[in-house]
């Protein structure tokens, strides 16, 4: 494809002095699923520079704070964006995930949805992609970005999700007075197609009235870890972790990433920060990726603006390994 063919049908929402800012929704359709997404341009075509690829968290979306601020902010450091939207087993999903929609979804599918975006990316003729996650979204991102495609020139966990066996247990117990391991054998006993046979209490949804067994077990008998730090390779993608230090979702991320000495990987604690990185550390949040992509020459430093100046004040962030 011609590199410089020109996106077409982009609405200019915000002029700056960089250039035009647009946005528009897309949508492909890989399999029998439309999945969608938000693009927003700082470039006249998709194709002129990098593109960051962000991956909402536990049935959210791409338009909740945290996505919809770090676009507006990689904008404004002249960095085009695209927010998808997982399906989550639902044809051309929008919105927050309703736990009265039959659960048919499975946590893997993040990364074959990934991979049908990024193909989409690269048939517009974009070389370079970093990958960003939130919350499930980086491990999902993670998992992904083990066998990533050539395009991807790094990730950026943002509180990625931890994950035990053990914590999944205790913490399904006392959110749902439901034994944990009760219910998993109930969804092994049945056809990996078929329903729970009655209403389960299911991520954030107390008593969905409609799962299946197959989405339960992925979930909370997974084949491959969902914990985060456990699918960062060493020696594979240039990889930065933020964590908030105020953080009661993924509260022990921390103490794991003592243990995580990685040369490809940095972790950063956002001081005062919580799970979402509202307000002002949402800048803080992208400054330091900036920072990062330049000190790791991600993409020989094609995140750094133009006039290599980011004006990272290094105040609130604690550095780690």
């Amino acid at each position: 494809m011609n590199n410089f063919i020109k996106h077409l049908l982009l609405l200019p929402l915000v002029s700056l002095a960089a250039g035009l800012v647009s946005a528009e929704q897309v949508s492909i359709k890989p399999n029998q699923l439309r999945l969608n997404a938000q693009l927003r341009l700082v470039t006249e075509a998709i194709n002129e520079g990098p593109l960051v690829l962000i991956v909402h968290g536990t049935l959210a979306h791409n338009g909740m704070e945290i996505i919809a601020s770090l676009q507006e902010l990689l904008a404004d450091e002249e960095l085009n964006s695209l927010a998808i939207n997982l399906s989550l087993g639902i044809d051309d999903r929008h919105g927050a995930y309703d736990c009265a929609v039959p659960h048919q979804h499975q946590h893997q599918d993040a990364s074959g949805e990934i991979a049908a975006w990024v193909d989409w990316l690269k048939a517009q003729g974009v070389e370079q992609i970093l990958l960003t996650g939130h919350s499930r979204g980086g491990s999902q991102v993670a998992a992904y970005s083990q066998q990533a495609d050539d395009a991807i020139i790094g990730q950026v966990l943002i509180a990625p999700m931890t994950w035990s066996p053990e914590y999944a247990a205790k913490t399904y117990q006392r959110s749902y007075q439901t034994s944990l391991l009760e219910q998993v054998k109930v969804a092994n006993a049945q056809d990996k197609n078929d329903w729970m046979p009655a209403a389960t209490s299911f991520i954030y949804c107390k008593d969905a009235p409609q799962v299946k067994a197959a989405s339960f077990l992925s979930y909370y008998q997974p084949a491959q870890t969902l914990n985060t730090p456990d699918l960062i390779l060493d020696g594979g993608l240039p990889t930065v972790l933020f964590a908030g230090s105020e953080d009661q979702v993924v509260k022990d991320l921390p103490q794991q990433m003592q243990t995580r000495q990685l040369a490809n990987l940095e972790f950063i604690v956002v001081d005062g920060a919580d799970h979402y990185f509202r307000d002002l550390y949402a800048d803080e949040l992208v400054e330091a990726m900036l920072e990062w992509s330049k000190s790791a020459k991600i993409g020989a430093g094609v995140l750094v603006d133009a006039s290599g100046s980011l004006g990272l004040n290094h105040g609130g962030l604690a550095y780690g390994y």
